[in-house]
């Protein structure tokens, strides 16, 4: 990430003028995908050691959106089905994201940017230290509301979509409604009402990194008017330039919001 050769630099102040003046998302979604790949193509010891290269643009990341002004980030780290493995490769990678976490909520511009972190998923599948450190992070954090950063983790779109319809459910029988009369009044916003992500702004901009074309259950419910951009770049090298690329190609989208 140090790498500061001049021509890149160039580029970059264009893309930098480029987007001047332009509108910029709120919240950025991010599947961080293309460790694993990374790590193969780069002949690296183990999986794990894809995993630590991709963690470590992390804070990069939240710098270049700080300083765009972009106050609302979800980053995707860990799938439910990825859960469902045994294996030393989850082991080590629970164990980077819970380094990650920490890192971020224990970085010194934390209380400057008043930065607030949470953590969404099927966090009681989790191992319990894993979920206490996440906790932890979170409350530790939780006064600040200047800079937002949503760490999914043992998250999957149905499954959110699923415990948020059964959620909904139980307050409905919990009133005393009856199913009939529950499926009568139902509408979206009392999904919406009950999903992990509640209190957080939709995403504006999806990227997903590594070259593949699909969302894979990201934020399925919350997705459905955003903009998606899809790069080649496997998560560990992706650089500012690709970001400012993908912010530059959705401010010339003309947002429809399915109008």
């Amino acid at each position: 990430m140090a790498f500061r050769d001049p021509l890149y630099r160039l580029y970059e102040l264009r893309l930098e003028r480029e987007l001047a003046g332009g509108t910029l998302p709120n919240h950025v979604g991010v599947i961080l995908d293309g460790n694993r790949r990374y790590a193969k193509a780069r002949g690296l010891a183990s999986v794990s050691d894809g995993h630590r290269a991709g963690a470590e643009v992390i804070p990069h990341f939240l710098d270049w959106c700080f300083e765009l002004g972009i106050p609302y980030v979800t980053l995707w780290l860990l799938s439910t089905d990825n859960l469902t493995r045994d294996d030393d490769e989850l082991t080590h990678l629970l164990d980077i994201i819970v380094a990650t976490v920490r890192g971020i909520a224990q970085a010194p511009s934390t209380t400057t940017r008043r930065l607030r972190v949470t953590a969404v998923g099927v966090l009681d599948a989790l191992p319990d230290d894993v979920r206490t450190s996440l906790q932890e992070a979170c409350d530790a954090t939780a006064d600040n509301n200047g800079f937002h950063v949503q760490i999914a983790v043992g998250y999957g779109g149905r499954k959110e979509i699923t415990d948020a319809l059964r959620s909904w459910m139980r307050h409905q029988a919990a009133d005393g409604a009856t199913l009939a009369d529950a499926a009568e009044t139902l509408v979206p916003a009392d999904i919406g009402d009950h999903l992990y992500t509640t209190g957080f702004p939709d995403p504006d901009l999806i990227i997903r990194t590594s070259g593949e074309l699909r969302l894979s259950g990201f934020l399925l419910w919350q997705s459905a008017h955003s903009e998606f951009y899809f790069c080649d770049p496997y998560w560990p090298d992706f650089r500012r330039v690709d970001f400012l690329r993908a912010l530059r190609d959705y401010s010339r989208r003309a947002r429809r919001f399915g109008r």
